[in-house]
């Protein structure tokens, strides 16, 4: 009877996730294979495009930037966190956390007023006569990127805090000891410790950025499509349903492929990571 307890209490959660994401996600994928021209007959339209592989190869380099970015950023911040004493630790993981507690759509607005021609970064690069007139920031995937950044940073930081805090001090300091440089200690000690925390957060951001829709709308537009708009588009504008499913099946071949590539540089990186 003790044996199957665990899984009688973890039954409802596993049938709730099967039925209300697994079958959905499989459903949407089956549709792409029921085509009269051939089950790959969607895939090969979609890669056939040279319109579609940019706006695929646009979403994929703005969230391996992004991915990158987060994570030197998020890193720093977390070690500064993890080392802080208690009350400053505790204020600085507040403010790491503060940026959440506003939607994804109002933060994206707010870069609007920032990066636009009339917008605050502008006003202060003319104003001290840097530039001699606005500069079109908006619309571009430097503009994507910035805004996915502020907004995933948090979550890279959340998620290292915990790892490096867990990081022996004594470690450390045995490294120190031992002749190591504090570059070599950070390559050969911390880093490998904190494998499993930059994967994890990796995988976050990564997916997030992704699968993202509001930001690279609203900053991005038409001229910086990515697969979460076009999977829209085709959806709720020209009524592709198959072209849409399609997109979404070919993200989730991606994500999923991502995983398992981080998962095994993890294992490589440290063994105990996974």
């Amino acid at each position: 009877m003790k044996r199957h307890a665990g899984w009688t209490l973890a039954a409802p959660a596993t049938l709730a996730v099967f039925v209300l994401l697994v079958l959905p996600v499989a459903a949407t994928i089956l549709t792409t294979f029921g085509e009269a021209a051939g089950p790959f007959a969607p895939y090969a339209a979609f890669f056939g495009s040279g319109f579609r592989r940019t706006v695929l190869w646009r979403t994929i380099e703005i969230s391996l930037a992004t991915t990158a970015i987060s994570l030197v950023i998020g890193f720093l911040t977390a070690y500064v966190v993890a080392k802080a004493p208690g009350r400053l630790k505790s204020l600085l993981i507040v403010a790491a956390v503060f940026p959440l507690l506003t939607g994804v759509v109002v933060r994206s607005f707010a870069w609007l007023i920032i990066l636009g021609k009339n917008g605050i970064l502008n006003n202060f690069l003319v104003g001290i006569g840097a530039v001699a007139e606005p500069l079109s920031m908006l619309y571009t995937e430097g503009a994507v990127i910035v805004a996915m950044v502020y907004l995933f940073v948090p979550l890279m930081i959340l998620t290292l805090v915990g790892v490096l805090e867990n990081i022996p001090e004594d470690v450390v300091q045995a490294s120190a000891s031992l002749g190591a440089t504090p570059a070599a200690t950070f390559r050969q000690v911390i880093l490998p410790l904190a494998v499993p925390g930059l994967i994890v957060g990796a995988v976050l951001v990564f997916t997030g950025s992704f699968t993202a829709y509001a930001t690279p709308q609203l900053l991005g537009g038409e001229r910086q499509m990515v697969m979460g708009t076009l999977m829209y588009q085709r959806a709720m504008v020209s009524f592709d349903w198959v072209g849409a499913s399609t997109i979404a099946a070919i993200m989730v071949v991606i994500t999923i492929a991502t995983v398992l590539f981080m998962s095994r540089i993890a294992r490589r990186l440290n063994p105990m990571a996974t």
